[in-house]
C-alpha cells in the first residue's frame, strides 16, 4: 500500500486550455480550476493536453495567475514549460513563479537528438536557476526523446528537482522509476500513462496525471484514494470505467485530434468551448455527433 507522505503526490489533471476568439478564455480557466478544486485534484496548466507550445508566454502567465486565483490555495497549480530555447524556458518559469505557480513541469527541448549527459545538464541548468521547484516531464510521443532511467536517478538528487511526470508507455521503465522515488521524501513519481494509473499506484507511484480527469476529476480522486487504502478491486473498477470513457475521445485519433474531441466533451459539461489553438484545429460536425452519442451512454 502506498503511503501519502510526500509534498507532491495525488491526482494532477493536465488541464485543457479553453479558447475563445483565438485567445485563452480566462473565465473558463477559472471555471475548470474550481471544478478541480471541488474534486481535490491539482492542475497541470499548459502541459501537452493544454496545448502548451501554442500559448504565448504572456497569455500563459496570465493563465497561471487566473488559475492560482481561482484555486484559492485549495489545490496546487503546476505550470507546463515547453519550447526549444532554454533561456526562454527559464524566463517562462520565472514569469510563472511570479504568477503563483507551485512548480514547473518541464519537457526536454526536442529539436536536437540529445545525449544523456546533455539532458542532465539541461535539467540541472533549469533547476539551478529556477525560483520554484522543477519536475521532469518525460514524453517521447512529442519530444521524440526519452530521459534515461539512470539520468532520472542522478537528477533526483538535485535539491530543486522534486519529481518525474512520466508519459512513456513502458511498463519496465515505469517500475524502475517508481523504485527510484520509493522511500524518498524529496522526489516523487507521477504516472502520465493514464491507463496504468491503478497499477502504477499499486506499485508505489506517488501520483497520476490523467487527461480524462478534465471532465471526471472526482472519479480519479476516488481511484487514487482507493489505491492509497489498498482497495485494489475498487481502484481497478474505476480504472476500467475511466478507460472506457477515454476511448470516446482517444481511439483512432492522433494526439491533436484527441484534444479537440476532449474539448467537445468539456463543452457538453459547460466547462469550455471547442475552439483550438493553431496549429491544431477543430473536428468536423460528424465527429462531434459521434462523440456526443458515445459519451451520452455514460450519463455524465
Amino acid at each position: 500500500m502506498m503511503k501519502q507522505t510526500k509534498k507532491y503526490a495525488g491526482v494532477v489533471v493536465p488541464m485543457v486550455t479553453p479558447v475563445r476568439d483565438g485567445a485563452v478564455d480566462m473565465t473558463a480557466v477559472a471555471k475548470i480550476i474550481r471544478s478541480f478544486a471541488e474534486a481535490k485534484v491539482d492542475a497541470l496548466v499548459m502541459g501537452t493536453t493544454g496545448e502548451g507550445n501554442s500559448v504565448p508566454t504572456g497569455e500563459g502567465i496570465d493563465m497561471i495567475r487566473t488559475a492560482v486565483e481561482a484555486a484559492e490555495g485549495r489545490i496546487r497549480v503546476y505550470a507546463g514549460v515547453t519550447g526549444l530555447c532554454p533561456k526562454e524556458q527559464l524566463s517562462q518559469i520565472e514569469g510563472f513563479a511570479r504568477a503563483g505557480a507551485d512548480a514547473a513541469v518541464a519537457v526536454l527541448p526536442g529539436y536536437y537528438a540529445l545525449t544523456e549527459q546533455q539532458m542532465i545538464d539541461y535539467y540541472t541548468m533549469l533547476a539551478d536557476n529556477a525560483s520554484i521547484p522543477v519536475m521532469l516531464y518525460n514524453i517521447p510521443a512529442t519530444t521524440h526523446l526519452s530521459i534515461p532511467v539512470e539520468a532520472v536517478r542522478r537528477l533526483a538528487d538535485h535539491p530543486n528537482i522534486v519529481g518525474l511526470k512520466d508519459s512513456e508507455r513502458d511498463a519496465e521503465r515505469m517500475a524502475q522509476c517508481i523504485e527510484i522515488a520509493r522511500g524518498r521524501a524529496d522526489f516523487a513519481y507521477f504516472c502520465g500513462w493514464a491507463a496504468q494509473s491503478a497499477h502504477a499506484l499499486e506499485l508505489g507511484a506517488d501520483g497520476i496525471v490523467p487527461s480524462t480527469g478534465n471532465f471526471v476529476p472526482q472519479l480519479f480522486r476516488d481511484l487514487y484514494e482507493a489505491a492509497v487504502k489498498g482497495d485494489t478491486a475498487e481502484a481497478n473498477r474505476l480504472q476500467q470505467l475511466t478507460d472506457s470513457m477515454a476511448v470516446v475521445y482517444q481511439q483512432g485519433r492522433p494526439l491533436g485530434q484527441q484534444l479537440a474531441a476532449l474539448k467537445r466533451i468539456m463543452e457538453r459539461r459547460d466547462l469550455c468551448g471547442r475552439e483550438m489553438l493553431p496549429p491544431l484545429t477543430m473536428l468536423d460536425e460528424a465527429a462531434y455527433r459521434t462523440i456526443d452519442e458515445q459519451i451520452a451512454a455514460f450519463d455524465l
